[in-house]
């Protein structure tokens, strides 16, 4: 009963498909895995401040909409070294962060659309503030209780 509870709960390794095991399984040491983390991350950033910087050249809203949108990719795919990408992919669809995946990864999509296709500034700078807030959101997840903190924040400053 005990093996039936771990199978339905995500718990078992022994039942995990070849597949889901080579990704999980990481051949890199926790100091690489840390390095690693810390070179996408500092790269995101950079991207970030970068497609900022951008911004105020004529026509940088398309530089700035990639960069800015590479930033967030490099910063959230950061995250993989430090727990494998089936176990953040599978993180990022939990019911709790749903929500904010889904909202994140439009935003991410709709912010290179907005400014390479239908050329839109407006609307590619409306994507990027709802990129950030989303990403923001997202990565409140998980931290214990900060979005009930948020919140909380929130409200008793518009009240």
């Amino acid at each position: 009963m005990e093996k039936l509870r771990r199978v339905l709960s995500g718990q078992d390794d022994e039942e995990q498909g070849l597949t889901s095991q080579i990704l999980d399984a990481s051949s890199l040491s926790f100091n690489t895995r840390l390095k690693w983390f810390v070179i996408c991350f500092v790269c995101g950033i950079f991207f970030s401040i970068l497609g900022t910087a951008l911004l105020w050249l004529p026509g940088g809203i398309k530089l700035f909409a990639v960069f800015y949108t590479l930033g967030n990719l490099s910063a959230l795919a950061s995250t993989c070294f430090l727990m494998g990408p089936v176990k953040q992919l599978k993180k990022m669809f939990e019911t709790t962060r749903l929500f904010a995946t889904i909202i994140m990864l439009l935003c991410l999509v709709l912010t290179l659309c907005a400014a390479l296709w239908w050329h839109k500034k407006g609307l590619a700078v409306l994507f990027c503030i709802l990129q950030f807030l989303s990403m923001t959101w997202y990565s409140l997840s998980y931290i214990p209780y900060a979005r009930d903190a948020v919140i909380k924040c929130c409200s008793s400053l518009l009240s």
